[in-house]
């Protein structure tokens, strides 16, 4: 074989030699993909959180009333109690008296007389006449004021009834809501003020030691 043929044959070679490379180069990033992507499996991984409805209350103190004598006629005490719940519809809370009428005293017998409303059970301004009457209010954030009224306390001065609040009378066992929320509270919960007021207006209440007892129910909605 003569040199030209040998160099054209060399020649011929590397330039097959080269396509062959370059066509592999091209192809090999597909069957690489194919074998990286040729095995896959999926699955799902579902969390369930189950929140269960609480509520409680805390921090109600008992109340001693200013003694009423021959000139101190009105009396006005209070109780603050932090209503607290993770229910998503809220609360309500009610109020009762052990006992009808509510203000009594064990060692005489005697007996405030619940308050007296012009239109039954219907809060109202404080006011007695010719009479010794106990009742009560209610303020916070979760109370009606259109039925309660409004105030930042339950006094308008010493010892006297607010004139800002509306006032009812106690009604045995029975429950009477005093606030309510649609709402869960907050982790401090929300603070309910129940105001209680006695008068003794032209006639004395008998001497003697009178006590209420007042229970505080709240319940989720």
């Amino acid at each position: 074989m003569s040199e030209s043929k040998i160099v054209k044959f060399i020649k011929e070679y590397v330039a097959v030699s080269m396509m062959i490379l370059a066509g592999f180069s091209i192809l090999f990033p597909f069957y690489e993909f194919t074998l990286i992507q040729a095995a896959q499996d999926t699955d799902q991984i579902v969390v369930t959180q189950t929140v269960t409805a609480g509520i409680s209350m805390g921090n109600c103190a008992d109340v001693t009333m200013t003694a009423l004598t021959l000139t101190q006629n009105t009396a006005v005490g209070s109780s603050t109690c932090a209503v607290t719940t993770n229910n998503q519809a809220g609360y309500t809370l009610y109020i009762n008296a052990a006992d009808q009428p509510a203000l009594r005293s064990a060692d005489t017998g005697e007996s405030f007389t619940d308050y007296t409303e012009v239109s039954t059970s219907t809060p109202e301004t404080w006011s007695v006449t010719n009479a010794y009457e106990f009742g009560f209010s209610v303020l916070g954030n979760d109370v009606d004021t259109n039925k309660w009224g409004s105030d930042a306390d339950c006094i308008s001065t010493a010892d006297v009834p607010s004139t800002t609040l509306k006032w009812q009378s106690f009604k045995g066992q029975s429950n009477i809501a005093i606030a309510s929320s649609n709402s869960e509270t907050t982790q401090s919960g929300t603070n309910i003020t129940v105001c209680y007021a006695t008068e003794q207006d032209t006639v004395f209440a008998p001497s003697g030691t009178y006590t209420a007892t007042t229970t505080l129910t709240a319940i989720t909605n």
